[in-house]
């Protein structure tokens, strides 16, 4: 019954279980269908209990569907199986034992803004000129060095004589201090702490490999060296590691993947299965047949040809212009001539490489009255407003917490500035404890002296929230921090289309938390921190 609906290497696919599989899965070649069949045929048929599964995608999204098509063929009992992302899968083993490494259980996940803001802080405790050194190269180089697993001091031995990257060492190991300082992990370390404990405590390992006797790889030509390694420790014991990709497919190697990890699968594990997944389903053969043309010169590549049952198809046409203005002033035309042959716009979608790129045809598209939306934008949780509240909820639930306090000590103007602020970080930087104590005993400091009520009117504020956490649900705490600060009062005082489409996004934030208390068993500030930094 589970088999029925496959074709036949799908089918080979499903059935070979046991030891190392690869599966060159072909863009379009049913490969979520062939991953939730192999779950089901592992729970259904082989007796495998679900909690011996783990499954691992690279979005919220490939794992959300995996585990609503895993429930449409066997019901309930695939819930205590693992379905995530890497960061989700860490985040859960990090939750139970990283006070082994030195953190706290409750620790927060930094987003690119609050590296930002701590880099900062680091060069300039460490003089450092950001022009001569930008934020964003440094950020790049330390996200580099922890997928390749390097540590701060493995850093530094290994730059030689390089100024550029000497300076850039000290940056990561203050970087990497003030983190562990604030209880905070960023993105990177989750997968590196992770590997980082199972080296260091065996035992933790040998839990998790005792745990997962079979476990499933999504896009496992995506994968960087700190989730091979991950991978690679999870599978030793049963060596039952079942991983699905496609080398044609590969385009994250600017974000540190290593198509290598697909390619030399079979040297990592000898007695693998290669199975093909070459079939299409999801295109025309004029389609294929230019895609297979163009992608058969890549060198280096597993041979593989894709085809399908699917109708011909129309033609390609390809137009190529002497230059950005004419391509734009053509594809124009061509829009026009479609919609006027009975196409609506919104069946036309304009694909292109850089962000940059999107001036000239918006330019052409205005031009000739062509309406359009442009994708993209700021994501939600990245809005002022959002990441405000965020910050006050990160406070709250972490006083250790220095850049979410910092961001929201003078939101709303409470009349504490930049030069204050700056004095509070020096004096927890001489005194070798949180910004938030300084806060707690402002009084008693002389260089706060002027500024010591705002500051403590602060902290008593932030204090009470915590007080009074236990006792209110999440979305009366969310209302209370909105109401007690006064920073929905001046959003509404200020009444304009900006402040209301702000105060409109606080209300889907207001939802999202109320959402979150609705659908899970046990909610709690930090389960809800979690699910936000993990979207």
């Amino acid at each position: 019954m589970l088999l029925k609906d496959l074709n036949e290497m799908q089918k080979k696919a499903v059935l070979q279980t046991e030891g190392p599989v690869l599966i060159l899965a072909g863009a379009g070649s049913g490969k979520t269908r062939v991953l939730t069949h192999r779950i089901a045929y592992l729970i259904e048929e082989k007796g495998v209990y679900p909690s011996q599964i783990l499954a691992i995608t690279f979005t919220n999204k490939a794992a959300q569907e995996m585990k609503e098509r895993t429930q449409q063929q066997i019901g309930d009992q695939c819930r205590d199986m693992w379905v995530s992302t890497f960061h989700s899968t860490c985040v859960r083993i990090l939750r139970r034992d990283i006070d082994k490494i030195g953190y706290n259980r409750n620790f927060v996940i930094y987003d690119m803004d609050d590296q930002k803001r701590l880099l900062k802080e680091c060069l300039k405790q460490l003089n450092i000129n950001e022009k001569a050194l930008p934020l964003s190269s440094i950020q790049k180089e330390i996200g580099s060095a922890k997928d390749e697993l390097i540590s701060p001091s493995e850093y530094e031995k290994q730059v030689g004589n390089d100024f550029r990257k000497q300076k850039i060492g000290q940056v990561y190991a203050l970087y990497q201090k003030k983190l562990q300082s604030n209880n905070a992990l960023d993105f990177d370390d989750l997968i590196f702490k992770t590997v980082e404990l199972f080296t260091l405590h065996p035992d933790i390992l040998q839990f998790y490999q005792r745990r997962f006797r079979y476990i499933m790889v999504d896009e496992y030509q995506d994968t960087n060296t700190s989730q091979y390694q991950l991978i690679r420790l999870l599978a030793s014991q049963h060596q039952n590691l079942c991983v699905v990709g496609d080398d044609d497919q590969s385009i994250y190697k600017f974000r540190g993947a290593n198509i290598h990890n697909i390619l030399d699968f079979e040297k990592d594990f000898p007695k693998a299965m290669v199975i093909k997944l070459e079939q299409n389903y999801r295109c025309t053969k004029v389609i294929l047949d230019a895609a297979n043309g163009v992608i058969r010169n890549n060198r280096g590549r597993k041979s593989k040809t894709l085809w399908t049952d699917n109708p011909e198809g129309t033609h390609i046409l390809r137009f190529e212009a002497e230059n950005e203005y004419e391509e734009g002033e053509y594809i124009a035309n061509q829009i026009q001539q479609e919609v006027e042959e009975g196409k609506e716009y919104k069946d036309i979608a304009l694909l292109y490489r850089t962000n940059a790129q999107s001036r000239v045809l918006e330019e052409k598209l205005m031009k000739n009255n062509i309406p359009y939306r442009l994708y993209g934008g700021v994501r939600f949780y990245e809005r002022k407003e959002i990441k405000d509240i965020l910050a006050y909820l990160r406070g709250i639930a972490n006083p250790s917490d220095d850049i979410a306090i910092q961001r929201i000590i003078n939101v709303p103007k409470r009349g504490i500035g930049n030069t204050t602020v700056e004095k509070i970080v020096d004096e927890a930087t001489t005194q070798d404890c949180d910004f938030f104590d300084i806060l707690t005993e402002a009084d008693e400091i002389s260089s706060l002296q002027r500024a010591a009520s705002k500051l403590k009117i602060f902290a008593n504020m932030m204090i009470g929230f915590q007080v009074q956490l236990p006792h209110i649900t999440l979305v009366e705490l969310t209302e209370k921090v909105l109401k007690d600060t006064g920073y929905l009062h001046e959003l509404e005082e200020e009444q304009t289309e900006e402040a209301q489409g702000r105060i409109e996004n606080i209300k889907e934030f207001i939802s999202k938390v109320a959402d979150y208390e609705k659908t899970t068993e046990d909610p709690t500030l930090y389960g809800l921190l979690e699910e936000i930094s993990l979207v």
